[in-house]
C-alpha cells in the first residue's frame, strides 16, 4: 500500500515537471533544465527532499524492530523508574509556568521533580512560582537577582538537580500527554545514548501567515529533517525546548556554555565525548514561534550566528583527526557546515548568474523555478503526512505549501548570509542582547 502511494506520488510530480517545462518553453530539454536549475536538483533535492522519501520508507520497513525494541525499553524504564529532573531556566516567563506545569502534571510518567529557576525576571515570576512552590506544584524554585543568561540558570538548576536524568525544558513549552516517557526510553536503546531530543511543533500555526510557514518548517526540518539524520547517525542538535540528558553525562561535558545556540553545542559536546545522542519524533512538544516578520528575522540571525561561532570556530576540532576523531562526528559537522554555511554562499553567486544569464527570459526561469520547488514542497507534504501522529490538523497546513517556497528559498537563506557574514567577521553574537554584556565578554575571552 505504502510502495503503491509513493510510487504514484513520484510519478505525479515527474509529470507535473515535465508539463512545467513543456508548457513554458518548447527549447526547455531535461538537459537544459539541469544546467539551468542545478542548485535545485544536485543540492537541495538529494539532502531535503530524497531524505524525506528515505526516512518514510525506512519507518515503513523498520516498524516490526522499533516497535519491539520501544516495548523492551518501555518495560525496562518502568522496571527501574529513575527520578527525572526538569528544569526550567528562563526570565520574564510568569505567564507561561502555571500552564507548563499544568501539562506536566498529566503526564503519563510521574517519578520527576520540577525546578525553576527564574534568571533576573521583573515581571511577576517569583511570585507566581512561590505560590506554585507552597501549593506543591513545583519542587524547587530559584531565583537570581542578577540574571546570568539562559545556560547559567540551567547549569545552576543542574547543580540542585537530584534525578538520573534532567530534561530541559522552555517555560513556553506545552507537552503532549506521554512525551515525558516517550523521551526517556531511548535511554534504554542503549547504554551509550546520553542525550535524547525531543519533536518540536508549533502550538500557535494559525496565528499569522508567519508563525503558519514555520508551523511547516518544523514538520520538514526538525519532525522530517532530524528523523533522517538520527538514522545516518549524524544528529546533532537536541534543541533546548525539550531536550532529556542524563544527570553524569550532562555535569561530565561542563554543562552548558554562554552564548547563542545553546542546544547544538551541548550536544556537540557529548558526541565529542563519546557519547551518542537519538532524536525521539513520538515525544511532541508544542512551543510558541514569532508571530511578525521582524521578530523571526532577529530570532534566526540568533540562532545562525551559532553555526559560525560554536560548529566553525569553538568546534572545529571535530573535522580532523585527533586522539577523540569519529567519522560521524566529523560528518555531522560538515553536513552542517557545507548545506546551511557554505551553500548559502554559493546559492548567491547561482542567483546572481542565473539572473545575468538569462535576462532575455527571465520572467520564465523565475516561473519555472518557482513550480519546480512547489513541486518539491508537495513530495514533502506528503512525507510529513506519512509520518505525522495527528495529520487531520497538520494538513490544514497545506496552502502554506504554495508559500514555503519563498520563506526557505529566499527569507531564511538570505537571513542566514547576513548572520553569518556579521558573526564571521565582526564576532557579533558577542554583542547581541539575548546573553548579558558582562557573560557575553567572558565568553569572548575564554573563547567559548
Amino acid at each position: 500500500m505504502i510502495e503503491t502511494f509513493f510510487k504514484g506520488l513520484l510519478s505525479d510530480i515527474f509529470q507535473l515537471l515535465n508539463g512545467i517545462m513543456v508548457c513554458f518553453s518548447t527549447n526547455l530539454s531535461w538537459e537544459v533544465a539541469l544546467t539551468t536549475f542545478w542548485f535545485l536538483f544536485i543540492i537541495e533535492f538529494p539532502r531535503y527532499y530524497m531524505l524525506d522519501l528515505i526516512v518514510a520508507f525506512q519507518q515503513v520497513f523498520t516498524w516490526k524492530s522499533r516497535r519491539k525494541r520501544a516495548t523492551l525499553a518501555t518495560r525496562m524504564l518502568y522496571i527501574e523508574k529513575p527520578l527525572v529532573s526538569i528544569i526550567v531556566p528562563g526570565k520574564n516567563e510568569g505567564k507561561h509556568i502555571y500552564d507548563l506545569v499544568k501539562s506536566l502534571r498529566e503526564q503519563t510518567y510521574r517519578n520527576y521533580e520540577i525546578i525553576i529557576i527564574d534568571d533576573g525576571s521583573d515581571d511577576m515570576t517569583p511570585l507566581i512560582c512561590e505560590d506554585l512552590k507552597r501549593a506543591g506544584y513545583i519542587s524547587k524554585f530559584f531565583r537570581m537577582r542578577l540574571g546570568g543568561g539562559k545556560a547559567s540558570a540551567a547549569n545552576f538548576a543542574t547543580i540542585h538537580a537530584s534525578g538520573k536524568y534532567i530534561i530541559h525544558l522552555d517555560a513556553d513549552s506545552s507537552l503532549d500527554r506521554d512525551a515525558i516517557e516517550k523521551i526517556l526510553i531511548p535511554f534504554y536503546f542503549d547504554r551509550r545514548i546520553k542525550g535524547v531530543g525531543g519533536c518540536i511543533k508549533v502550538r500557535n500555526a494559525h496565528y499569522s501567515l508567519c508563525s503558519s510557514v514555520q508551523a511547516l518548517e518544523y514538520l520538514k526540518t526538525i519532525m522530517v529533517g532530524r528523523m533522517g539524520t538520527n538514522m545516518l547517525g549524524i544528529y546533532h542538535i537536541i534543541s533546548g525546548a525539550f531536550g532529556a540528558f542524563e544527570a553524569e553525562a550532562i555535569r561530565q561535558v561542563g554543562c552548558w556554555d554562554i552564548g547563542p545556540g545553546l542546544d547544538g553545542d551541548i550536544t556537540q559536546k557529548l558526541r565529542k565525548a563519546g557519547y551518542k545522542v537519538w532524536f525521539a519524533n513520538d515525544a511532541v512538544c508544542m512551543t510558541d514561534v514569532p508571530t511578525s516578520w521582524a521578530r523571526l528575522f532577529k530570532q534566526r540571525m540568533r540562532w545562525s550566528k551559532s553555526l559560525v561561532r560554536f560548529r566553525i570556530r569553538k568546534h572545529k576540532d571535530i573535522l580532523w583527526s585527533d586522539r577523540n576523531f569519529s567519522f560521524l562526528n566529523m560528518l555531522s559537522n560538515m553536513e552542517n557546515i557545507v548545506y546551511d554555511f557554505a551553500f548559502n554562499y554559493v546559492w548567491f553567486f547561482y542567483i546572481i548568474m542565473l539572473f545575468f544569464m538569462n535576462v532575455d527570459r527571465l520572467w520564465e526561469i523565475i516561473v519555472i523555478g518557482y513550480l519546480i520547488r512547489i513541486a518539491f514542497s508537495l513530495v514533502a507534504f506528503g512525507v510529513i503526512m506519512f509520518l505525522t501522529e495527528r495529520p487531520r490538523d497538520e494538513f490544514k497546513l497545506f496552502p502554506y505549501v504554495f508559500v514555503l517556497t519563498f520563506y526557505h528559498g529566499y527569507f531564511l537563506r538570505i537571513t542566514r548570509l547576513i548572520a553569518h557574514t556579521a558573526e564571521l567577521f565582526f564576532f557579533s553574537s558577542y554583542k547581541d542582547s539575548w546573553n548579558p554584556k558582562k557573560t557575553s565578554s567572558i565568553a569572548r575571552a575564554e573563547g567559548i
